[in-house]
């Protein structure tokens, strides 16, 4: 029976999985799909080459968490797309790896318990990652399983870039800039040198854009830079995060707002960005094809604070060779690509509109100082390369 290995990306009320079957040190996508809709009214849907394998849908109210979602799915895939092939271990999306978990980890109970202690720096993300590993292990106790970070991309930034201005006993205990969407970012950098040999050697800036946004400047394929910091809230604007926030702000809303911790980060998490300057959707979609002013000033807010980041990861890297699109709105918004290479046209930027409209891979013109592309991300492809490197490592099959 032939090895395959199992990746889960886990949310408030999701589960992303894809299953890959390793062949030597090449990983062969067998299928991939999500549950959505968990606790409320659960559809799950299933992919092989992009063609529909398998769609479900449960009535509103039916009971399916995280535990169930991923019992259902082990005993579909076993008795369906996964027949002939044995889970042998499972790579998890966590977000937070704080300080510590630097690589890929295998999970154990010490593990379980350090992470738990870091939720409350991603408590829209960790308490779900950390429900999928407790699910999966109460449903195979023997499968090996392993976490991946998000921040762990982001380790080999300066410490400078890593700091705030506060006092030592703070950052002392671990207050600074860790950094997200690293995953993304090293899958970008891993497939650099295959596109453009001076960018993946050189000075490029990855806009990561999509519901989630961050943007990361690299040198020579290394995270020295990035635009979230201590929380996935920071930097840009998002879909429904407002980015970068005066902490000034934050003093006022409670002072003359009443709002305490939990109203805050339901505000700055839930309740901003995109949707809370449009008043109308979080999607980008929605609000490109809307007619109303304030779908439009969102997005207007939303290119303008990327070219503002632009400036300063370009001033990080001490001049710009690249720029990379990747994420849900990077890969798909052309009109989002043209206008902000438009706005950073001062860097070098010469967009090829045609190239563009096609949506690339290289959407810069012949005579333009900045190369320019659109690449599809992978995390669950760079996942599960760290856990079957960790399974080879620790001796176990595949």
């Amino acid at each position: 029976m032939d090895d395959a290995l199992v990746v889960l990306n886990a949310g408030s009320s999701s589960l992303k999985f894809s299953v890959f079957l390793p062949e030597g040190d090449v990983l062969q996508p067998l299928f991939k799909g999500q549950i959505s809709g968990l606790f409320v009214e659960p559809r799950f849907q299933a992919f092989r080459e992009g063609a529909v394998l398998d769609s479900i849908s449960w009535p509103k109210g039916h009971k399916m968490g995280h535990r169930e979602a991923i019992e259902f799915l082990f005993e579909w895939g076993t008795s369906g797309p996964m027949r002939g092939h044995r889970a042998a271990a499972v790579g998890h999306r966590v977000v937070h790896g704080g300080g510590e978990f630097t690589k890929a980890v295998k999970i154990d109970g010490e593990v379980i318990e350090k992470l738990e202690k870091l939720a409350p720096l991603a408590p829209l993300h960790q308490p779900y990652n950390l429900s999928a590993i407790r699910a999966a292990a109460a449903y195979r106790p023997d499968l090996l399983q392993v976490a991946y970070f998000d921040t762990s991309f982001h380790q080999t930034a300066p410490p400078l870039a890593q700091a705030f201005a506060l006092p030592r006993s703070y950052t002392g205990a671990g207050i600074r800039r860790y950094g997200f969407h690293g995953i993304s970012y090293e899958y970008i950098a891993s497939v650099l040198p295959t596109l453009d040999t001076a960018a993946a050697q050189g000075r490029t800036i990855v806009a990561h854009l999509g519901n989630g946004a961050s943007m990361c400047a690299l040198k020579g394929g290394k995270s020295i830079a990035t635009t979230t910091g201590f929380s996935a809230a920071d930097g840009l604007p998002m879909g429904t995060r407002s980015g970068s926030l005066d902490p000034g702000v934050l003093i006022y809303l409670m002072d003359n707002y009443g709002l305490d911790a939990r109203g805050l980060s339901d505000l700055i998490n839930n309740k901003s960005g995109l949707l809370g300057v449009s008043g109308i959707s979080s999607d980008m979609r929605e609000l490109l094809s809307s007619r109303d002013a304030r779908a439009a000033e969102a997005v207007d807010l939303f290119v303008y604070r990327i070219g503002r980041e632009m400036g300063s990861l370009a001033a990080a890297l001490g001049g710009l060779d690249a720029l990379v699109f990747t994420g849900g709105v990077g890969e798909n918004a052309s009109q989002i690509r043209s206008r902000v290479c438009k706005d950073s046209g001062w860097l070098g930027m010469r967009l090829d509109e045609e190239a563009n409209n096609r949506g690339g891979p290289k959407i810069s013109r012949g005579d333009s100082p900045v190369s320019l592309w659109v690449v599809q991300t992978n995390e669950e492809l760079m996942i599960a390369r760290h856990t079957l490197a960790l399974m080879k490592k620790n001796g176990t099959a595949c």
